[in-house]
């Protein structure tokens, strides 16, 4: 759930109604409201809470204001420079929704508009001040207004029905629209949605004391007259407001800030925005880019992005060529290397075998040459022998 603004002068009990709508901590001694914190200044405040409710997780995202009244000095002089701060927060959330939405990757789109604006009147009982009137038209055009009487219970129930029907009459006078509770088919929601209209403004009553009532313990605050129970529905609305906040109307709330406040300012925005992102009309101000520019400027950064990327793949296709290449001919060297020494070794080889073969051969010759010797030596001996015989026969 987006942004809930809190807005309206110091001391109504904006931070102590925060604290007791979502039962948290969010303003406390050790960290203060803004009003406590932050002297004459409108600056505006965002934090957020995690609450669960029927066991879904929800994160809440409350915009608080100080006094933007206080900023006024005693004059109480009306001027634009206590609402631009929330005027020029609200329509930042609308930009940065509208530039996320003009993207061509629109996949991850956070939604941080600001869907309800709670808008607290002082329990005065003499109806609206120039400022809450002047204010609430200022905000009704862009944000969901809920108003909300503070600190209810300063005043007695027959003067808070006065207050809230003057409230409503002037409201009415002044052509201010407020939130719009949505008519259903279903009877009981309707019963219910025109209960809540006829509560309009809610009083509200804020405390995160707890106190023991007839044994029971519940949050509210002490007078002497009695206890003001924040949850009691006859004492306050604050049970009807937190209701409709977290359980019945916070997607309606959401549906309405969507297909109203933010079309008709994408609509305004776009309307005064050229192809160039030029505006031109009369009110000067920061406005979104055309969508057309936008989407030419990021399909410029997509393709940069692609070519660096492309020349960062190149380089590293490069790189490993240049290594393989390497190792090849690294390979190829190694390769050489181990041929020529087998070559030479084979080489060395063959000669010596020569050599055996040369002496082989020699020997070979000598030994025949010796044989032949023997065998003519042989052959002279048995002719001589054969002499002798045939001369001692005839002698």
């Amino acid at each position: 759930f987006g942004p809930v603004a809190n807005v309206e002068t110091s001391g109504l009990g904006k931070s102590t109604l925060i604290n007791s709508l979502f039962l948290t901590d969010l303003y406390s001694k050790d960290y203060p409201g803004p009003s406590q914190r932050i002297k004459k200044t409108v600056q505006v405040e965002q934090s957020k809470v995690l609450i669960k409710e029927g066991g879904v997780q929800l994160t809440l995202t409350i915009v608080d204001t100080p006094g933007f009244g206080d900023a006024l000095g005693g004059t109480r002089r009306i001027g634009s420079s206590c609402w631009a701060p929330v005027i020029n927060y609200i329509d930042s959330k609308c930009e940065d929704f509208l530039n996320a939405e003009s993207r061509v990757n629109r996949r991850s789109m956070p939604d941080n508009r600001v869907h309800c604006c709670l808008y607290f009147i002082a329990p005065s009982g003499h109806g609206l001040k120039p400022l809450d009137i002047e204010f609430m038209k200022r905000l009704h055009d862009k944000v969901n207004v809920i108003p909300l009487i503070a600190k209810a219970d300063t005043l007695t129930p027959e003067e808070c029905q006065l207050f809230k029907k003057q409230i409503m009459k002037e409201i009415q006078e002044h052509k201010i629209k407020i939130y719009e509770f949505p008519d259903t088919e279903d009877d009981e929601d309707n019963k219910l949605i025109r209960k809540i209209k006829e509560k309009m403004p809610l009083a509200v009553v804020g405390s995160n004391v707890v106190i023991e009532v007839n044994g029971k313990k519940v949050r509210g605050r002490q007078y002497p007259w009695g206890v003001a129970e924040v949850e009691n529905g006859e004492h306050c609305d604050f049970t009807v407001l937190r209701n409709m906040l977290i359980r019945t109307h916070m997607q309606d709330l959401k549906d309405v800030t969507n297909n109203v406040h933010y079309e008709n300012y994408r609509s305004k925005k776009l309307a005064a925005v050229t192809c160039n992102g030029v505006d031109t009309s009369k009110t000067k101000g920061q406005l979104t880019k055309s969508p057309l520019a936008q989407m030419e400027e990021e399909r410029r950064e997509h393709v940069m992005k692609m070519k660096k990327m492309e020349a960062e793949m190149e380089q590293v296709f490069e790189m490993k060529v240049k290594e393989k290449k390497q190792k090849l001919k690294d390979s190829e060297a190694e390769l050489e290397r181990r041929h020529e020494q087998m070559k030479r070794n084979l080489e060395a080889q063959y000669k010596e075998l020569e050599e055996k073969r040369r002496v082989f051969e020699e020997e070979k010759t000598n030994w025949e040459a010796q044989q032949r010797i023997l065998e003519q030596q042989k052959l002279d001996a048995s002719k001589t022998m054969e002499k002798n015989k045939k001369k001692g026969k005839i002698f």
